[in-house]
């Protein structure tokens, strides 16, 4: 039986990168976002170069039922899967989201609250199954430590990164890997134009960092390498220090 994953947010440039690599590791592979129909000139390439089987899936993440039984359901209409892959994710706009209690709700609830209910019913599945699979969420170094630029988007991604934690030790005794991925800035369009980019890195580079990390059964990845010293150092400036410092 070949090796199937699920890829939840495949519009994002990171999410189609790693497509094009677990497609030529030999997965088949399930694509699932909004409007998925305008994956179809992507998952024709990907089926043309590869020879793996490419469906598409319409996935709403803050739809009340996109994710109660999207397992077996996927399972019924795809095939048995054995890697979840969640990255979708939303930066929002911080200053909005402080006088907009709806932008501050859909920032939140993007990136954590929908998040965690979607792994936690992905594990379920996974779990029942009792064969090797993974589940790979894609955080941010912002979750690291509250800043005032984005402590919206920090918090949240801060809060699904201690969840991850926690399902990759629920899971540690199954054959079921927890990845959690921190990448730092990311050349994709959701971070286009942003002023205070630096050391950005391409999301195909992200892409093979990611699958590199899920093939070592590595629990934590900050990509490109260098963040995870970048906060290290940044989680040790004094809270005093800290809060005075315009980040």
């Amino acid at each position: 039986m070949s090796r199937r994953a699920l890829i939840l947010g495949a519009k994002s440039a990171i999410a189609q990168a790693l497509a094009r690599r677990l497609a030529a590791e030999g997965y088949d592979l399930v694509l699932a976002a909004r409007q998925s129909p305008q994956l179809q000139p992507f998952a024709a390439d990907l089926r043309l170069r590869t020879g793996r089987e490419v469906h598409l899936w319409e996935f709403e993440a803050l739809a009340g039922e996109a994710w109660a039984e999207l397992p077996e359901r996927v399972q019924q209409e795809c095939g048995e899967f054995e890697l979840g892959v969640l990255v979708f994710g939303y930066l929002g706009d911080q200053r909005l989201a402080q006088v907009d209690s709806a932008e501050m709700e859909r920032i939140l609830h993007t990136n954590f609250t929908r998040p965690a209910l979607v792994l936690s019913h992905l594990a379920r599945y996974l779990e029942g199954r009792g064969k090797v699979g993974g589940l790979i969420a894609i955080g941010s170094v912002a979750g690291d430590r509250g800043r005032q630029s984005n402590y919206f988007y920090g918090s949240a991604k801060g809060g699904l990164a201690l969840f991850l934690q926690g399902l990759r030790n629920r899971l540690a005794a199954t054959p079921v890997h927890v990845l959690t991925v921190k990448p730092g800035f990311v050349d994709t369009p959701m971070t286009r134009g942003l002023e205070g980019l630096f050391l950005v890195a391409s999301p195909d580079r992200v892409a093979g960092d990611i699958l590199r990390a899920y093939q070592r059964r590595q629990d934590i990845l900050y990509t490109p390498w260098f963040w995870r010293y970048i906060m290290l150092i940044i989680k040790h400036i004094p809270e005093r220090l800290f809060k005075r410092l315009k980040l």
